[in-house]
């Protein structure tokens, strides 16, 4: 793994400890970052991002690496992402943690540009976690969603949100959802 474009571009990350990890692709999470940048009406230095089951916080990072404002992981359990993190010593003022479940956020004061969900496959969490999003206050008027999943699982689209567009590159799906 490594950070693909951006200050940091080629800069390596530590793979994830854990066997449950299961990091973006490199070649997927620069098609990602291409087609966000074709959809957004702002600049990099202004958005802020949330990765949503962060894992080893390589999408996080690699929008700090673009410029972002500011990032917020969130997983149950952050030791993968940490340590990544860690390889960051002058971006820490930008990263925030956030050790919860992401079914279950907490109330958020402030709103997310860009919310990037990469929940297990084949769980239907990603329907919850966007749920638990709508409902605390995660998104912006105008957010992106970025929803990855399996190529063949099954997602329903949360009425409060309108899928803007669908790519799939091998086993992986990614559903681009706005407000």
């Amino acid at each position: 793994m490594r950070i693909i474009g951006g200050l940091y571009r080629g800069k390596k990350l530590l793979s994830p400890r854990s066997t449950n990890i299961r990091p973006t692709s490199d070649q997927s999470r620069e098609a990602v970052f291409n087609i966000l940048y074709s959809k957004l009406d702002k600049e990099w230095k202004d958005i802020h991002l949330a990765d949503i089951f962060t894992g080893s916080g390589a999408f996080a990072l690699e929008a700090v690496s673009r410029g972002v404002a500011a990032v917020t992981m969130v997983d149950l359990d952050l030791t993968d992402a940490k340590r990544n993190i860690a390889l960051f010593p002058n971006e820490q003022k930008k990263i925030n943690q956030l050790k919860a479940d992401a079914t279950r956020l907490p109330y958020s004061q402030k709103t997310y540009d860009i919310i990037f969900l990469d929940a297990p496959y084949n769980k239907g969490l990603s329907e919850k976690a966007l749920a638990s999003l709508i409902k605390q206050n995660w998104l912006a008027t105008d957010s992106i969603c970025v929803v990855e999943l399996a190529k063949d699982e099954p997602f329903k689209c949360p009425k409060e949100l309108t899928m803007m567009d669908e790519r799939t590159y091998g086993i992986t799906r990614f559903i681009f959802l706005t407000r």
